[in-house]
């Protein structure tokens, strides 16, 4: 028997189900998939920490005695040419989106595809409620995996003992410029292990809870891009969380954080036309202003939070958690725009996308997915400012035109265009008006739902 390890976002050798299901004769591959790279900006930073990432998973096979052959195609071309050289299967993680299914459906016609789902704590379709439909509320899915997420660790898959490399040609490592990218200085913690960041989160964690909102601080654990493409497991991160010498208040609070990643691919699995339309099944009148659309997305809107977000976000590819929710729900409520576009801007330069938690994330803020927002909740911006970045630390840091402005004045509407001599854009909404147009054309869809 040959098998191919199809390694796709489970870039690592530790805790990796593919690793620990193998046998015999292996043959470890990575494809730099033509069908998505074509679809990314030159500029794209997550390509330049793949490709790197992609490089150190070849070496760490290469220390357990295996090795990573690497291809630049489409996943069905190299699957017709392995086939023909005698493989007769091929382990791999599962994804759940539109396009993951049809290019494993497609190449499922090839070879023999056998799903691992290691990228996640559970299965989605373990969990049911006890009329076995899928949860649509956050909190009482939580409470069914309380057996899970109390435990003290979970058991981290082991490598087969019965592998070995088999004869192939491993010399093919492609440069970024072969795939057609230029080489990006990433953010300096991207070039840190999931190890290192986990010990400098540790410090971080006893007031992770408290601290983690404002959005001048660094908080967070930088751990969500090494999530996404792998290079840590769900469980790794789990059982190390769970082993720190930390309150039990704020790892239990971080652990549920986490439980929001699974949620949010549960929904995806369960509801998968969620990826294309408003998943409550209202019929929402979204504005069709594209000049405002494109000011959101260029940090133009007149609204200092925003603007410093968005801007900050662009030049980084990073936006912080709460930051993604004043950004969002000004697009969707205030600017009243389809969530879709933003999803879409946030998947073209998100480092950390991943599209079940976009997409979730989004809905929710457009209180047209599961355990949504009300929709006659709408963030105040500049409350939300005022709150969290009370001294504009961040807004400053971005919005150099804003340095010498009181502070007192950014956390009000239209404060900063006051200075008649400053370069700063005119607000392209009044958040009042517009919050009260978003609740009434919200009330309306609800009710024509009915």
């Amino acid at each position: 028997m040959k098998q191919i390890l199809w390694f796709r976002r489970d870039l690592r050798v530790v805790d990796s189900e593919i690793l620990a299901n193998a046998k015999g004769e292996v043959l470890p591959i990575f494809i730099f998939d033509k069908n998505i790279l074509e679809k990314l900006s030159k500029e794209d930073k997550r390509v330049t920490f793949i490709y790197k990432s992609v490089n150190e998973l070849k070496e760490s096979l290469k220390k357990i005695g295996l090795d990573l052959a690497i291809f630049f195609d489409i996943p069905k071309n190299v699957f017709t040419k392995l086939k023909q050289e005698g493989f007769s299967e091929i382990l791999t993680s599962i994804d759940f989106d539109f396009y993951a299914k049809k290019r494993d459906e497609e190449v499922e016609r090839i070879l023999p595809l056998r799903r691992f789902l290691d990228s996640f704590l559970i299965d989605p379709k373990d969990i049911l409620k006890s009329d076995k439909t899928p949860y649509k509320v956050f909190t009482p899915f939580y409470n069914s995996l309380e057996p899970l997420h109390q435990s003290n660790s979970i058991k981290e898959f082991e490598i087969s003992k019965n592998i070995k490399k088999v004869d192939f040609d491993y010399s093919f490592i492609p440069t970024l410029e072969d795939l057609g990218f230029i080489e990006q200085k990433l953010p300096d913690f991207l070039y840190k292990s999931a190890d290192e960041l986990i010990e400098d989160f540790s410090k971080k964690l006893n007031s992770y809870q408290e601290n983690r909102d404002y959005i001048y601080l660094d908080a967070g654990s930088k751990l969500s891009v090494h999530l996404r493409f792998g290079l840590i497991s769900p469980k790794m991160i789990f059982n190390r969380v769970k082993k720190l010498q930390v309150s039990k208040k704020e790892i239990n609070f971080f652990i549920r954080e986490l439980i929001w990643r699974e949620f949010y691919n549960y929904i995806l699995y369960h509801f998968p036309q969620s990826e294309f339309e408003n998943l409550n099944k209202i019929e929402v009148n979204w504005s069709q202003n594209d000049e405002n659309f494109k000011k959101w997305c260029e940090g133009k809107t007149g609204v200092p939070i925003i603007d410093a977000a968005m801007r900050y976000f662009n030049n980084t590819g990073l936006m912080h958690n709460r930051l993604r929710m004043i950004v969002a729900s000004y697009l969707v409520k205030n600017l009243l725009i389809d969530w879709k576009k933003g999803e879409n801007y946030f998947a073209q330069k998100l480092l950390d996308y991943e599209k079940s938690s976009n997409i979730g994330s989004w809905q929710w803020a457009a209180s047209t997915g599961v355990d949504a927002v009300p929709y006659f909740r709408v963030f105040n911006p500049y409350l939300q400012s005022k709150k969290f970045d009370a001294n504009a630390v961040f807004i400053k840091s971005i919005l150099k035109e804003l340095k010498d402005i009181p502070v007192k004045l950014i956390h009000i509407e239209n404060g900063v265009q006051e200075n008649i001599f400053l370069d700063y854009p005119k607000q392209i909404i009044g958040i009042s008006t517009s919050r009260n147009r978003a609740i009434l054309e919200f009330k309306r869809a609800n009710s024509e739902k009915f």
